[in-house]
């Protein structure tokens, strides 16, 4: 494992300028485990429970899914890359909830490994192609599951990107630039963002248990002392570079989905996509504009459920030697460039269900206290 390093201020790092005021100190938290159980290769799908499939996939063709499988109870809906789906859906008889991510572990063996090591059992699971699964819970209450696929999906045909002329370089000539107004078209999952109230334990677990490492630490002005409230959590594939977060993870009153992002082909595909969404009355959350921490273009909309998902292009990779940026949480730190982030898309409305999960988080067993939910309230305004 990586030790925790000091830089000095001629130091270059991924994390400097921008990106992060300053690195990690002497002490805090190395961002990976010493000796992780598995180390799983990305994130394969998103579970998500629904009583309006029709409705479900309207949408998810709205936003650019395809659809690879679909009976009376389930649909299952992937991107143009080979590989597994990204989002399955199930009927259910409630209102709709998210259940759980799953993750793609490296080799067969690893589930026998991850079995042995938490008491679980292999056992099939049914994705088109077949596969075997080892089923979690995280310490936030999450359905975990790690599984190893049999039969991949092939690739489907891509959306291209177009042709742009920069500065001197002219690599369009007596043609036009006319991007069609049509979904974006998902190429595949790339993250899932989560809320929890048991921060630290649910960002030692995904580390010791799964072997990700962070990209990027947040924590909270004048706190920084009791440590961060964010991880931006990537898979570890060694000198392979890898997306700058699989997961991200932060502290908060409520237990829950944040968002999921989804990779498109570029900035012309999030825009005319984003248009072809607006005219058919779905609601953006925010956008567009380019993130901080993992430098994505994105775009955030909501589907009919309310659930927020994330339109991305041209994120960051990052190899293994990498280590942890830290940063304060702030609005303002969200974004190079953009709209100012919406209350939408930062769940500042006092709801009901809102008020109800703060007064169950000052109440109960957690890592929620007064300053922590005051300094969570002042960067949602800084």
């Amino acid at each position: 494992m990586s030790e925790t390093r000091v830089h000095g201020p001629d130091v270059t790092t991924a994390h400097q300028d921008l990106h992060s005021e300053r690195g990690a100190l002497r002490g805090e938290h190395p961002g990976r485990s010493r000796n992780p159980v598995i180390k799983v290769a990305d994130l394969a799908w998103l579970e998500f429970e629904k009583p309006d499939l029709e409705r479900a996939e309207v949408f998810a063709r709205d936003f650019g899914f395809g659809v690879a499988a679909r009976t009376e109870s389930e649909l299952w809906l992937r991107g143009t890359f080979a590989g597994t789906p990204c989002v399955v859906i199930r009927r259910g008889r409630r209102s709709s909830r998210f259940i759980g991510p799953a993750f793609r572990a490296a080799e067969r063996a690893d589930l026998d490994r991850l079995a042995r090591a938490t008491g679980t059992d292999v056992r099939d699971v049914g994705v088109p192609g077949g596969g075997k699964a080892v089923d979690l819970l995280d310490p936030s209450g999450f359905p975990v599951r790690v599984v190893h696929c049999g039969e991949q999906l092939p690739a489907l045909p891509e959306q291209q990107p177009l042709l742009l002329n920069t500065g001197t370089e002219h690599r369009r000539t007596n043609t036009t630039q006319r991007p069609p107004r049509e979904p974006s078209r998902i190429q595949r999952l790339g993250h899932v963002v989560l809320e929890t109230r048991v921060f630290a334990q649910a960002l030692s677990w995904y580390l010791d248990t799964l072997g990700m490492i962070v990209s990027d630490f947040l924590f909270l002005d004048g706190q920084r002392d009791r440590g961060p409230t964010m991880a931006f959590v990537r898979c570890d594939l060694g000198s392979v570079p890898a997306d700058h977060h699989t997961l991200a993870m932060h502290l908060g009153p409520g237990t829950g989905y944040v968002h999921s992002a989804y990779q498109v082909t570029d900035l012309d595909s999030i825009a005319a996509g984003g248009e072809y969404l607006k005219e058919r009355g779905y609601q953006r959350s925010w956008g567009i504009g380019r993130h901080i921490q993992g430098s994505q273009l994105f775009d955030y909309w909501r589907d009919p459920d309310r659930f927020m998902l994330e339109h991305f292009a041209d994120g960051d990779l990052f190899s293994c030697d990498v280590e942890p940026g830290w940063a304060s949480m702030s609005t303002s730190g969200l974004a190079q460039w953009g709209p100012p982030a919406t209350r939408d898309f930062l769940g500042a409305s006092p709801s009901p269900q809102r008020i109800r999960d703060v007064v169950e988080a000052l109440r109960g067993d957690n890592e929620m206290d007064p300053a922590r939910l005051l300094g969570l309230l002042k960067a949602t305004k800084s």
